[in-house]
C-alpha cells in the first residue's frame, strides 16, 4: 500500500496472516480483477505499473495477460510483503515483473507505462484526486487507468431483524475503517475520482461475492478479515477479544444464514477503468 504520513492507517494490518489473507482474497475477487484488466484493454506487450502490490497477486494476474514481451512493475510500500510476491513471481517463473519497494506517488520511473492499475489502494490516501493526478504522469499518451476499491456504506440497507450476527459485522466494519480514516465510500468515489484528475468518465462495474450454502468459503473469509481487523478493533474500543470471537465466528456467521435464508456478502467492489484524455 502506497503511503504518506497523512493518508489513512491500513487496517487489516502487515502482519504474516494478512499476508496469507490477501493471498486468499485474489482467489475470491481475482476473476473481477482479470474482467477488469480485460475489460479495459490490457494485453501482449503492455507495461504495467500496479500500485500497493501487496503479496503480488494483481501483478500476477496482469503478467499473465501482457505476456513476456510485456512487464509488470508493482510498487508497496512494505517491503517485508514483496518478499514473499517476488517469491510468488519466481516460482511462476515470470521474470518480466519488478517489485520496488516506496510510495509510488513519489518514484522516478525511467520509462512511461501503458497502464496504471491498484486494487484496494486509492480508499488509503488521503486525497485520492491528487495521488491519481501524480500517477498519471507515469503514463504514456492515451494511456489506461484501472482501479478497483471497495464500497462499504451499502451495508447498512442488508440490516434485517433475522440477522443479529450479520448486522453486527457489517457495523464493525464500518466503525474501524471510519476510525483508520479510510474512504469508505471509494468504490462509487471512483467516477469523481477519474473525472477530478482530468481523465474520460470511466466504464464502472458493481461486484459482491454472495452465498447461503452450507459450505460457502465466504464464512471463514469473513473470519480472516476480522482476524486482521481485531487489532484495530481493540484499539478503537470498538468491541472486545470476547464479543468478535475469532474461534467461531465463521460457523456462527454460517448458522445464522442457514437459519434466516437470507444471503451473506462479502464487501462490494467496484471497478472502473478509462484512457488518459487526447
Amino acid at each position: 500500500m502506497s503511503m504518506s504520513n497523512h493518508d489513512a492507517n491500513y487496517t487489516l494490518g502487515r502482519t504474516s496472516h494478512e499476508t496469507t489473507r490477501l493471498i486468499e482474497q485474489s482467489k475470491i475477487y481475482g476473476e473481477t480483477t482479470r474482467s477488469l484488466c480485460v475489460r479495459a484493454g490490457i494485453t501482449t506487450g503492455m507495461r504495467v505499473l500496479d500500485i500497493g502490490s501487496g503479496a503480488g497477486d494483481v501483478a500476477l494476474t496482469v503478467a499473465e495477460l501482457v505476456g513476456k514481451t510485456g512487464q509488470v512493475v508493482g510498487v508497496d510500500i512494505n517491503p517485508a510483503i514483496l518478499d514473499t510476491a517476488r517469491q510468488r513471481a519466481s516460482d511462476k517463473g515470470m521474470t518480466h515483473i519488478e517489485f520496488i519497494a516506496g510510495d509510488a506517488r513519489t518514484i522516478d520511473f525511467d520509462k512511461k507505462f501503458d497502464v496504471l492499475m491498484g486494487r484496494f489502494v486509492l480508499m488509503y490516501m488521503s486525497d485520492p484526486v491528487s495521488a491519481l493526478k501524480q500517477l498519471i504522469t507515469h503514463l504514456k499518451p492515451c494511456g489506461i487507468v484501472a482501479f478497483q476499491e471497495p464500497e462499504y456504506t451499502l451495508y447498512p440497507s442488508y440490516h434485517h431483524p433475522a440477522t443479529p450476527l450479520m448486522n453486527q459485522l457489517y457495523r464493525w466494519i464500518l466503525d474501524v475503517f471510519e476510525h483508520s480514516g479510510a474512504h469508505l465510500d471509494m468504490g462509487m468515489g471512483l467516477y469523481r475520482t477519474f473525472i477530478e484528475a482530468s481523465l474520460h468518465p470511466p466504464e464502472m462495474h458493481l461486484q459482491a461475492p454472495i452465498g447461503a450454502e452450507d459450505k460457502w468459503v465466504g464464512y471463514r473469509y469473513m473470519a480472516t478479515i476480522f482476524q486482521s481487523l481485531l487489532p484495530l478493533i481493540e484499539k478503537y474500543e470498538i468491541a472486545t477479544v470476547e464479543e468478535v470471537d475469532i474461534a467461531t465466528l465463521a460457523e456462527r456467521l454460517r448458522a445464522e444464514v442457514l437459519l434466516s435464508k437470507r444471503p451473506f456478502f462479502l464487501p462490494f467492489h467496484v471497478t472502473a477503468h478509462a484512457r488518459l484524455t487526447d
